[in-house]
């Protein structure tokens, strides 16, 4: 199997739009990864604020997973994965969450994946009722509302290679994801890229919405995994830590897979929204135990998911030169972690 490594040899100009993003307030400090006097290490983990994007954090501090790892999280929630990928860069965060859209991110260098979360199936090409839009080569010469560098940009551009389109072909009107809600719903774009939950409050807005492009309509030829990343630097400089962390990660996984409605709940509170507001998210999502994950990545499955996905994102003209699955993820580093603590 491969082994641990830093990974960073891609030319930094292929980032120049990841330096005009602000990272997230909040984020500054010296790194804490090392415990002082033998005490709980502390590390600094960003998340988004949905179902798949806090989930395992929401177990892991539920089910005292952190506490039995001697690790103390100090958790910074953000509105996106390239936002993490800034802030591990820049040695403000240690650990992150990626959803498949920013995937091409650790695929040019600037993150290593320390585990799989979940395979993702909630994103979508939708159009409002009207728009004419019916099929993905209805899109031609619409607007098209997206949060770019997200999995809704990459559902958009899978929808329109399907139609044999071109980026240029649609009116693409960049925005972040909330203001994509706001765009479609009120009428200022005829489609919009995007996911669910996002979507569920969009229907309420537009009745007779529809759903042009799935996750699903590309499954098995593509897998949409949502992952955990951390710096490559701190993958070889520290891996007994990212080790340690990893097996929190994996045994939160395993609780969230023979728990799938209760981790709802438990993430609502996490989040202190209403009980029921994620009731159903698990619809979207398909959750593999760490038994199947190390499987997968021991057989080589997993690092075809991503190596597919970076075909894609060369595509997309967002990886001139991609790098293999084999050199960002750690897939020898997930299927050791947590081992001496479940003997």
């Amino acid at each position: 199997m491969k082994s641990i490594r830093a990974v960073g040899r891609r030319t930094a100009g292929l980032f120049l739009a990841l330096a005009l993003v602000s990272v997230a307030t909040g984020c500054g400090g010296d790194s804490s990864s090392d415990a002082a006097d033998g005490g709980p290490q502390k590390v600094r983990f960003g998340y988004i604020a949905d179902y798949s994007g806090s989930v395992a954090l929401a177990v892991a501090r539920k089910q005292g997973l952190w506490k039995k790892a001697g690790i103390t999280p100090d958790l910074k929630v953000f509105t996106n994965g390239p936002l993490q990928v800034q802030a591990l860069g820049s040695g403000d965060l240690d650990f992150g969450y990626l959803g498949p859209g920013a995937l091409w991110l650790p695929a040019s260098g600037r993150a290593s994946i320390v585990s799989v979360n979940m395979l993702g199936l909630a994103d979508r090409v939708i159009a409002r009722p009207g728009s004419g839009i019916e099929k993905p080569a209805d899109l031609k010469g619409k607007k098209v509302a997206v949060a770019e560098g997200t999995s809704g940009d990459m559902i958009l551009n899978l929808a329109l290679s399907e139609a044999g389109l071109k980026q240029d072909d649609v009116k693409k009107v960049v925005m972040d994801a909330s203001t994509v809600v706001t765009a479609f719903s009120s009428g200022q774009v005829d489609a919009a890229a995007t996911w669910y939950p996002l979507i569920d409050t969009m229907k309420k807005k537009v009745p007779g919405l529809k759903e042009i492009s799935r996750t699903q309509d590309y499954y098995p030829k593509l897998t949409f995994p949502n992952v955990f990343v951390t710096q490559p630097k701190l993958a070889s400089g520290n891996p007994e830590l990212v080790k340690k962390v990893t097996g929190v990660l994996k045994e939160a996984g395993d609780w969230t897979a023979a728990h799938p409605e209760e981790s709802e709940t438990v993430t609502a509170d996490f989040l202190k929204l209403p009980a029921g507001q994620l009731k159903g998210s698990t619809q979207y999502v398909k959750i593999l135990p760490s038994a199947e994950l190390t499987k997968l990545s021991e057989d080589g499955t997993v690092d075809g998911w991503f190596d597919e996905l970076a075909a894609v994102f060369g595509r997309m003209g967002k990886l001139p030169e991609p790098g293999k699955a084999e050199d960002y993820y750690l897939g020898d580093l997930y299927a050791e972690a947590g081992k001496a603590d479940r003997s």
